[in-house]
């Protein structure tokens, strides 16, 4: 029985890649002019928080000049956390199906690099948005990023455990 109950929950850990993926392609949906409205806005955001904590009184004036200068690695960011997120949340079924160590890694990053494709391929075809071979590079950098930090987490798990296994002989 606990088998079968394994079996059938397997599929489930699809589930947050796939909403992930949602995610990508509904911001990549948004017009030219909706997605430089939201990254103008969030970084406007960080900038007059910013403002609060250290202080500094900014006028409106300096606040947009600052949201100007932060607006595009903002949206850099942006698309290496959305891909960040993604190479974790495709990690996860390949773990629960088996995969392991460096092929673990080469699928989930090729998968992300395909994925970082198709949403560029995709925003050619929505008004005032373009698809660059740079933003590509992004966003597969940001899966590649979070795959190098579950290696590093695995292999330090792995070490640990396998430390504490091992009983000297005396």
């Amino acid at each position: 029985m606990k088998k079968f109950i394994i079996y059938c929950l397997k599929p489930l850990s699809f589930l947050p890649a796939l909403a992930v993926m949602y995610m990508i392609f509904s911001f990549s949906g948004q017009t030219g002019t909706e997605s430089g409205s939201l990254s103008h806005e969030i970084s406007y955001q960080i900038v007059s928080v910013a403002d609060k904590i250290l202080n500094k009184n900014l006028t409106e004036n300096e606040k947009q000049i600052y949201t100007d200068r932060i607006e595009h690695p903002v949206r850099k960011l942006a698309h290496m956390t959305e891909y960040c997120i993604l190479a974790l949340c495709v990690s996860f079924p390949l773990y629960v199906y088996g995969v392991r160590g460096f092929l673990l890694f080469l699928l989930a990053g090729l998968f992300c690099m395909g994925f970082a494709c198709t949403d560029e391929f995709h925003q050619l075809f929505v008004p005032g948005r373009a698809g660059r071979f740079t933003d590509v590079l992004i966003d597969t950098t940001g899966g590649i990023i979070m795959l190098l930090f579950i290696a590093l987490v695995t292999h330090v798990a792995h070490a640990k455990h396998t430390a504490g296994a091992v009983k000297p002989k005396v």
